[in-house]
């Protein structure tokens, strides 16, 4: 499955609190990060989001009671169902393209090193695509957009629809954001 191909509005709606799932419900963005839950509540959550039309896409990081283990992500593609899983560690990438889950590979950029680092990390572990943050720097955007054949997704520190305009003319194929207002912006 293409993560280009999934993305109608390219801004992506994260939900990071329980009171945020009916507001993205309700939104314009098609693909929603869900950064909140636990094991009992996951399901049901991914579940709501996927009645209001949302792919979801479930970060494993966040989830409370998930380990990231082999087996867990093998729970996640065969109970919770979630389009895909987000994660910072390339393992768990690895495991959830076993099960037929689409990947995005988050990556922190606090420094050069860090660019080297993600960069040799996303191609050993090939995921569908990598969100980076901070999303509030069009020059590193460009200069990923070059080196990795992926999606970029920004995320992270964006504020203002013009940070926004400016990531993706900087070749980020959409934007993360928990912020509400920006759930709605016509891109």
């Amino acid at each position: 499955m293409n993560i280009v191909d999934l993305v109608e509005s390219q801004i992506i709606a994260s939900v990071v609190e329980e009171k945020d799932l009916d507001v993205a419900c309700s939104s314009k963005p098609n693909v929603v990060f869900l950064l909140t839950g636990d094991l009992l509540t996951s399901a049901d959550y991914i579940k709501k989001l996927q009645s209001n039309g949302k792919t979801v896409f479930l970060h494993l990081d966040f989830i409370e009671g998930l380990s990231n283990s082999k087996s867990a992500v093998e729970y996640i593609a065969k109970h919770l169902k979630p389009t895909g899983i987000i994660t910072t560690k390339s393992h768990v990438v690895k495991y959830a393209k076993e099960y037929g889950l689409v990947t995005i590979q988050r990556i922190f950029l606090l420094d050069a090193a860090a660019i080297e680092k993600g960069i040799e990390m996303v191609k050993s572990c090939n995921p569908n695509a990598v969100e980076i943050l901070p999303g509030i720097m069009p020059k590193i955007i460009d200069q990923l957009v070059n080196r990795l054949p992926l999606p970029i997704i920004a995320g992270g520190l964006v504020t203002e629809k013009k940070e926004v305009l400016s990531a993706l003319k900087a070749g980020a194929l959409a934007v993360s954001a928990g912020d509400h207002s920006m759930w709605n912006y016509d891109l």
